[in-house]
């Protein structure tokens, strides 16, 4: 009999095993503290695994263009997936908007003098003249949304000799956050768990720079398309984009429909 028992628990262990399966996931660096939380409740449901590699967004897009052997690519702007779906790299029709992300200036380390409260804004930003940090505009869709910032204030210019840019927006978060550097233009959700936030935060207008829609994209290289496509829904479904938002993402069902809308309306007035 315990033969007999032990020899099941050992099939049902080799099914389980045969069922279960791993995808590689290549997420923007943003988004890469929300994915890893989200992971361990998609594992915890499916049994599958995700390995997960981070990095800016224009060094995953020359990864996957060079046959990086990711499933997913969850991207930190819509460019890059719409570039590899025209490119045929990816499933047809996998390409989703998971989140929109905020820029913010983020100033543990600056002190106005003569005043209670230390956050500094636009205004602030002006007249500062230390240094400032911000992810490479040319890899990271955050550093070019704060180089539309800088640019539409007029500031871009006085600060080209004063910017200490990151390989991706979490390493700009890190020049903050280590001290060495006293503000940066930085993602919104990197501060939502920060001992430092409170008291240190100005939200950017979103007038100030085009939308951080964020994409993800199925890999037609993959091996697992059906576990692929489940995660995507896992992401996608009304709880987890509940959770997204609450990570310091605005919520992707409503904003995406609006900019669509006021897309369409732009391509209408053109033609016109």
């Amino acid at each position: 009999m315990l033969r007999t028992l032990f020899l099941a628990f050992v099939l049902s262990c080799l099914g389980a095993s045969a069922y279960a399966k791993e995808l590689k996931l290549a997420v923007a660096a943003n988004f890469k503290p929300s994915l890893e939380v989200l992971a361990k409740t998609f594992e915890a449901e499916t049994g599958h695994r995700l390995l997960i590699s981070s990095a800016s967004t224009g060094v995953l897009y020359n990864q996957i263009t060079n046959g990086a052997p990711f499933d997913i690519f969850l991207s930190a702007d819509s460019l890059r997936p719409e570039l590899l779906e025209k490119k045929g790299l990816t499933l047809e029709g996998s390409r989703h908007s998971y989140a929109l992300g905020e820029l913010v200036l983020w100033s543990p380390g600056f002190s106005r003098k003569g005043g209670k409260n230390n956050t500094m804004t636009l205004e602030d930003l002006a007249v500062y003249e230390g240094r400032l940090a911000i992810a490479n505009p040319a890899t990271a869709p955050y550093g070019l949304a704060a180089q539309q910032v800088l640019e539409k204030l007029g500031f871009w210019s006085s600060f080209r000799s004063r910017l200490v840019q990151g390989a991706s927006i979490q390493q700009a978060w890190q020049f903050v956050a280590s001290g060495n550097i006293p503000v940066g233009l930085v993602a919104k959700a990197q501060l939502v768990d920060h001992k430092d936030n409170d008291g240190h935060i100005f939200a950017i207008p979103a007038t100030l720079y085009d939308p951080i829609r964020q994409d993800l994209v199925i890999l037609n290289r993959t091996r697992q398309p059906e576990v692929a496509r489940e995660f995507v829904s896992f992401i996608l479904s009304p709880p987890v984009q509940k959770t997204i938002t609450k990570q310091g993402y605005l919520p992707v069902s409503t904003k995406i429909a609006e900019l669509n809308a006021k897309t369409t309306s732009e391509n209408k007035r053109e033609a016109l």
